[in-house]
């Protein structure tokens, strides 16, 4: 392991990131989260905002090493900031305590792709900076998060799950008993703001949104997770999931290449289909297409790429369909009465949650 890192380092060239690189625009405008200020250890605090995260328009937008580069530099910065504070106090400081807010987080963010990229940064820092996690305080937990842990729990280290705490509604007290109100963002309860006023200090943390279209790669647009066919002149193509349980979320993702296509959902019932989503042209050769239906009803719903238009050519689409199944009511009540109590994430157990890739 060692000798991996090391050499990890080298090829990323760790040691010069903080006065050799420069990250591209993108990612300094659009990569949530910043530190903040300092615990009452001296030990830096960082908050990330997840829901604010647009993963996919920035894997669209920029490389994976420059993402893996730039959190490997904000770690540095850590390092460096360790180094001044045991100065400063005149005593060992270093780990890192991370406020992970959820808030705004849907179910977008249950796209795969997105999710593995995310924990690949995650597990890139685990294992070239395996002591850095302090704590993490997870707040504003939506209802969907069961289902990202279920689907994050395998990639996480069993000594990262047990530094993470996910708070209740009652997030600012516990927040406040490490980390002084001062050093803590007004809109986290603490008394810290810009110089302006500003209480989500954003000149401190990166407040994410949406990546505009004008900073998407062409080359960053990777079909590696996606089924690929192709439509013929005049047809459709259909794929048929099977809904067993209602309320569960149908969610998909498709390109094509070079020309546009119908896409449209239906819900078939007996001889009978009716559209849940009507077929639309999508400019889906420009900017992947996505979305989520969820499913009332449990039937067989059929998701429908059209070309019935098109008596000039066929149409090459990548696609990816899953369905995401809601939890009993059971499970579902006594998580959120876990969530509104606080636990530690190593006790969030549900292996009543699935997430099926057609």
């Amino acid at each position: 392991m060692f000798r991996t890192s090391m050499a990890y380092r080298e090829k990323m060239k760790v040691d010069t990131l903080l006065s050799d690189y420069e990250p591209p625009e993108v990612l300094k405008k659009y990569l949530t989260g910043g530190t903040c200020g300092y615990d009452k250890d001296g030990s830096p605090v960082r908050v990330e905002l997840y829901g604010h995260l647009d993963m996919k328009g920035l894997m669209y937008s920029a490389r994976k090493a420059d993402m893996e580069r730039v959190k490997l530099k904000q770690c540095e910065a850590h390092v460096r900031d360790w180094a001044v504070m045991s100065k400063k106090l005149n005593k060992r400081v270093d780990g890192l305590t991370v406020i992970f807010d959820m808030d705004g987080v849907s179910s977008k963010m249950l796209w795969r792709p997105g999710l593995q990229m995310y924990l690949h940064l995650v597990r890139v820092l685990e294992d070239n900076y395996p002591e850095m996690l302090k704590r993490m305080f997870v707040i504003n937990a939506p209802r969907i998060f069961p289902i990202l842990y279920k689907i994050c729990r395998p990639l996480v280290s069993d000594d990262t799950k047990n530094k993470i705490h996910v708070l209740g509604s009652d997030y600012s007290s516990t927040l406040l008993k490490y980390i002084d109100a001062e050093e803590l963002p007004a809109f986290l309860g603490g008394k810290k703001t810009d110089p302006d006023g500003n209480p989500r200090c954003s000149t401190l943390i990166c407040q994410g949104g949406n990546v505009p279209e004008e900073y998407y790669l062409n080359e960053a647009e990777s079909s590696e997770h996606m089924e690929s066919t192709t439509v013929p002149r005049g047809d459709k193509f259909s794929v048929d999931v099977e809904v067993t349980k209602p309320g569960s979320v149908l969610r998909w993702e498709f390109k094509t290449d070079g020309y546009d296509i119908g896409f449209g959902v239906f819900r078939v019932e007996g001889k009978e289909s009716v559209a849940v989503v009507p077929v639309e042209r999508v400019n889906s050769h420009m900017v992947p297409e996505d979305g989520s239906y969820t499913c009332d009803v449990a039937a067989t719903y059929s998701a429908v790429f059209d070309n019935s238009f098109s008596w000039a050519r066929g149409k090459t689409i990548h696609y990816t369909l899953e369905l995401v199944q809601p939890l009993d009511e059971g499970t579902a009540s006594e998580i959120r009465r876990m969530l509104e109590e606080g636990v530690t994430l190593d006790t969030l157990h549900s292996d009543t949650i699935l997430t099926t890739k057609m």
